[in-house]
């Protein structure tokens, strides 16, 4: 999407980054270029806008279930051990099969 006008930032630049805007997990400096592109496009500004309500939405509907304590936990130590490039434990795996069975 664009709208055709030049932007110090680009609406592909803006769109492509946009979970990122919603979600506040990029720098300042970042997030103050989409918010000043967002004051300069309608465009771009309509999607945030839609974006921003499904994101509400699907938190209002399904935001309320409660994970377990131990289970957070587990996945956050594999996640750990994936990212610091060890194993998971074989007993961990689920064979795709098993994981798609009721």
């Amino acid at each position: 999407m664009s709208c055709g006008e030049p932007h110090e930032t680009d609406c592909s630049e803006v769109l492509d980054h946009l979970y990122e805007f919603l979600d506040h997990e990029m720098p300042d400096s970042d997030s103050n270029k989409i918010r000043t592109h967002f004051d300069e496009c309608s465009p771009c500004l309509e999607k945030y806008g839609l974006e921003q309500a499904v994101k509400k939405l699907v938190k209002r509907c399904c935001g309320q279930d409660d994970v377990p304590a131990d289970l957070r936990d587990k996945v956050i130590s594999r996640l750990d051990m994936i990212r610091a490039g060890q194993a998971v434990p074989q007993h961990d795996i689920v064979p795709t099969e098993a994981a798609d069975t009721p």
